[in-house]
This record gives structure tokens, C-alpha cells and sequence, in this order.
């Protein structure tokens, strides 16, 4: 574990991922590297906190953080690379976006994504102990929720808004009624056994 003391004056940034079981969309990474003189009350993972929470608190980690980004990686990079590949491009994504690079990155899971510009150490339930991670989870969580709702106006009939594109019971039947989408994940199973049935039945 990253050994630290009150007198550590080194830029650690949170870095955490939404998205990953989803059969649509973006999977939405964020970097946040808070300010020790400005304290956010609240902060945990964002699973753990009301939508109406989050919402409040999403503004209030970009207003008082030293630095933050929002990153994500397509579903055509998720199809191309595999989900945990693409992850790790997005976490990437996010470090480097920031407008101050840190000394060093709390990673939320198991594993480190390559070619950070500065040391990690990843943190199993990380969004639970680390307070940069849970700033991390909350603005990933709060943009990718908005991003569903986006795609529910504009493809009514899904249901996007509700499970944010994870495959609960409503999203497989309207995904068998409506069809797969350009923006779902083509190599995730149920999309790619829809799309193979519809090409047999085509063919």
C-alpha cells in the first residue's frame, strides 16, 4: 500500500471506471486529484450514494479539485480490444487529460493500466477508501448516467434511461424486439447472438 503522512505533499489523483457490464455505450473512466484545503463531504462510491446525491456532488468535485477529466473509450474500441483493454485506454485517457499531472495514481480494481506518466497502485474497492477514487466514481458515474439519458430521447423505446444499458429483462426484450443499435457492443453475447440470428435469417 502507498504509505502517506500528514506531511505528504505529493498530487495523488483518484482514478476510477463506469460502465464495464453495460451492452451499450462508452465505458466512462475520470482522474480527480482533490484539494486538501477544500474538503468534500460525502464522497464514497458512487453505487452507494443516491442519483440525486451524485448530482449534487458532481459539481462540487470539478468547482473545488485541483484538476479532473472525464475519459471514455467507444464500443468500437471495446469491441476491437475487449472490455477490461479498453478500460485500461480509458483510465489512461483520464490521467493524461488532466491540467496538472500528478506525482502519482490510486487505481480502482486489481490491476494498473499501462503507460501512466507517474507511479500506481491499484486498490481493490478502492471507491470505499480512497476519497480521490470516490471523486473519480461519482463524476464517471454522473456523465455516463446523462450520456443513457441522451440516448433514450434519442432512440425511445428501449428503456436507456432506467438500466443505463445493462442487460436487465427490459433492455433483452426490447434489444430482441427493437434490434441492436450502432451503439451497442457487438462482441458482448447477447448483441453478437442477435446479430448472428439475424444474419441467418437473412441469409
Amino acid at each position: 500500500m502507498l504509505v502517506r503522512n500528514a506531511f505528504d505533499e505529493r498530487l495523488i489523483a483518484g482514478v476510477d471506471e463506469v460502465g464495464r457490464g453495460p451492452l451499450i455505450g462508452n465505458v466512462v473512466t475520470a482522474a480527480v486529484i482533490l484539494d486538501p484545503t477544500k474538503p468534500i463531504e460525502g464522497l464514497t462510491d458512487s453505487k452507494k450514494l443516491s442519483e440525486k446525491k451524485r448530482e449534487l456532488l458532481f459539481p462540487l468535485i470539478q468547482e473545488r479539485a485541483l484538476a479532473w477529466s472525464i475519459a471514455w473509450a467507444t464500443p468500437e474500441e471495446i469491441d476491437q480490444l475487449n472490455i477490461l483493454h479498453a478500460t485500461m485506454l480509458a483510465m489512461q485517457r483520464a490521467v493524461l487529460g488532466l491540467s496538472i499531472q500528478p506525482d502519482f495514481a490510486l487505481i480502482d480494481g486489481n490491476r494498473c493500466p499501462p503507460g501512466l506518466p507517474c507511479g500506481a497502485e491499484a486498490i481493490v474497492k478502492g471507491d470505499l477508501k480512497e476519497p480521490a477514487i470516490s471523486a473519480a466514481s461519482i463524476l464517471a458515474k454522473v456523465y455516463r448516467d446523462r450520456e443513457m439519458v441522451a440516448l433514450d430521447h434519442r432512440y425511445p423505446g428501449y428503456g436507456f434511461a432506467k438500466h443505463k444499458g445493462y442487460p436487465t429483462a427490459l433492455h433483452m426484450e426490447q434489444l430482441r424486439l427493437l434490434g441492436p443499435l450502432p451503439e451497442h457492443r457487438r462482441s458482448f453475447r447477447p448483441v453478437a447472438e442477435l446479430l448472428a440470428l439475424n444474419t441467418d435469417i437473412t441469409d
